[in-house]
């Protein structure tokens, strides 16, 4: 009879275990049908083999069809998840363009809602493509240029008042000088009490306060006060009359005691310019009639 080997501890290996549980129970159901043995030692040994044995791989099956129940349940979550985070991404996609569609309906009505402001100027609509280094829209670069009419000295203005002027033009782009630049001086008058003076740009200014100055301003009866609103003059040589530059911010008496000198906050806010109106009427040619009554 051939030997049954043993493993290195002694014991019989549980696959010769197994085989032998195997045969026993495979004779034991054999005998039990040939020999139609309903009772005695023979189906008792039967049974006490057989059952547990049995028992046994009906819980090995039962373990594997809900193992593999829960694996296509995990599986089934995590293609549901995986759906669920298309979908998140598809609304946040949709969501972020709603967004900017609104923001840039915005822009429109503040675009719109200026252009009725300043109805006498006939005008063109253009957007910032490029700036200066600095935080501010100093200068900046527009995408309107002499195919679109546009020429040098042209007004540019936005949320609600003066920007500055266009300095350089070419076929398709031209280049406008902000009012904060330090270079930019702007015939300016007090609408309360016609008073003409020069608002100069200030980046120093800019950097700290987010105001431009004005050196001269005769007020001899002190009649000016904080929060006053400041308009481009009639005798500028280079801006139309009546637009908005800001509001005084702050006012005091000059060195000299016959003038004051002070700040005013730009109307525009020009840390973010995007949107802008060329007025397509150069100073020269005279300004506006207003048709109002």
């Amino acid at each position: 009879m051939r030997k049954i080997r043993k493993g290195k501890s002694g014991q019989l290996h549980t696959k010769h275990m197994l085989w032998i549980l195997t045969a026993v129970c495979c004779v034991t159901i054999f005998l039990g049908l040939v020999l139609n043995i309903n009772g005695g030692p023979l189906n008792s040994i039967a049974g006490f083999i057989f059952v547990p044995m049995q028992q046994g791989i009906n819980n090995t099956g039962s373990w594997l069809f809900n193992t593999a129940n829960d694996f296509r349940t995990l599986s089934d979550v995590l293609e549901e998840n995986e759906k669920l985070k298309a979908q998140v991404d598809e609304l946040n996609i949709q969501l972020t363009d709603l967004k900017m569609d609104s923001y840039e309906l915005e822009n429109l009505r503040d675009l719109y809602a200026l252009d009725e402001e300043y109805s006498s100027y006939e005008k063109v609509a253009a957007s910032v493509v490029a700036k200066d280094s600095s935080n501010w829209f100093a200068s900046f670069t527009i995408n309107r240029g002499s195919n679109h009419g546009i020429k040098p000295g042209m007004n540019v203005i936005a949320s609600g008042g003066l920007v500055g002027i266009v300095t350089d033009v070419g076929p398709n782009y031209s280049k406008v000088r902000s009012i904060i630049d330090d270079i930019s001086k702007v015939s300016a008058m007090m609408p309360t009490t016609g008073d003409n003076f020069i608002v100069n740009g200030d980046l120093k200014n800019m950097n700290t306060t987010m105001t431009i100055s004005f050196p001269g301003l005769r007020d001899p009866d002190n009649e000016i006060k904080v929060g006053d609103p400041v308009v481009t003059s009639y005798v500028s040589d280079q801006y139309h009359q009546g637009i908005l530059i800001g509001h005084i911010t702050t006012i005091e008496d000059g060195a000299n005691n016959l003038t004051k000198v002070g700040t005013i906050t730009p109307i525009v806010a020009s840390e973010h310019v995007e949107e802008v109106l060329i007025i397509t009427k150069l100073k020269a040619d005279g300004d506006p009639v207003s048709t109002e009554e």
